[in-house]
Formats: C-alpha cells, structure tokens, sequence
C-alpha cells in the first residue's frame, strides 16, 4: 500500500512540476454499487452518492493527470430469504483515485487509473458493522467524459474492486484472492472546474 500511495504522490508531484496548466473542480452524482464475487449471492444494486473535490493538471494538449478526494457512499442490497427481511449493507468510502485523462476530441474525454479507499463506516440495519471490513479497498477505474462547456461535464466511470473487502476473507491461494468479494461500483457525475 505505501507503494501506490508514494507512486500516486510521485505522479502528481510530478504533474504539478511539469504541467502546463492545472484547473481545480468540485464533482457529484450517483452510485450504482454492489459487492461482488465470493460467496455473496442474492444481492442487488445500492443507490448511492459522491461528492468531492479533484485537480486536472495538463502534461500536454490532449494528456492529463486527474487525482480526486471524494466521499463515496457505496454498498449493496442483500435477499434474507424466506424466513428473514431484505436488508441493505451501507459502506461509507473516502476514495483517492489518480486518473491518467485523454481528450480525444476536445469535447470528449476518456479516463483510466487506480483507486485508493478508505473505509470511514459500515452500518447494516444501523448497526456498525465496520470490523468485519477491511480498512483499505483498492479499484481500478475506467470512464468517459463529455464536456459541455471548458468548465462543466458529465462524467461515467465503472470502479472495479481488486481487494477482498471482508476483513474475515479466508485467502489460502491465488484463487481464493480472485473470487473474494469486492466492491463494484457505476457513478455519473457532474463536474465543474473553476
């Protein structure tokens, strides 16, 4: 972890020392999330929200850096069966994704890079279920852009999670690690740079 963490502050220092101009922004929208993989079976989409801030810094024309700090509500929805009530598992992220951005016409945008989240809460039914959480979930995000104006967008990004989220996860193999649970995220955002 401390490796992602000091390649993403190395990319952005970086970013900054040699960028051509950098703009700052807020951003918003919805989640569509759920927890995948593992055992988790009968669950369904999470709506959710995200809310925060990010730094677009140019490297070149059409090239750019995008870290963003976001607040992230995210989660899924569980079946309990015919003997029990459905109930929804709520996870509360601080997420720190680092994108590399491509405009591939200026009004377009495509977007690729990893995702560092900090867990600040989990609730099932109201009741704090954070210790059966790992502190730390790692993604990978992918997206698309489009840019109405130099200052507003509109944003799609799918996150895929690539560590296990159970804190109880039992991991003997390579396999095991594959098929754990993970997040899966969809979120549209609203964006609009100063």
């Amino acid at each position: 972890m401390k490796k992602i963490i000091l390649s993403a502050l190395a990319v952005m220092a970086f970013g900054f020392t040699n960028a051509q101009s950098t703009k700052f922004g807020v951003k918003g929208g919805l989640n569509l999330s759920t927890i995948t993989g593992g055992n988790v079976e009968d669950n369904k989409s999470l709506v959710g929200f995200h809310v925060g801030g990010f730094a677009e810094i140019k490297i070149a024309e059409k090239f750019a850096i995008q870290p963003e700090l976001l607040y992230s509500a995210q989660g899924s929805k569980f079946e309990g069966g015919p003997f029990f009530e459905d109930f929804d598992v709520k996870l509360d992220y601080l997420n720190i994704p680092v994108l590399a951005k491509y405009y591939i016409v200026e009004k377009f945008s495509v977007e690729a890079g990893p995702q560092l989240g900090v867990l600040l809460s989990a609730k099932s039914e109201g009741e704090d279920v954070k210790d059966a959480f790992k502190s730390v979930d790692l993604g990978f995000n992918v997206g698309a852009g489009f840019h109405f104006t130099e200052n507003l967008s509109i944003n799609l990004r799918y996150t895929i999670g690539l560590s296990p989220i159970s804190d109880n996860a039992d991991i003997e193999d390579e396999d095991d690690y594959y098929d754990s649970a993970k997040n899966s995220n969809l979120a549209l955002s609203l964006a609009y740079k100063f």
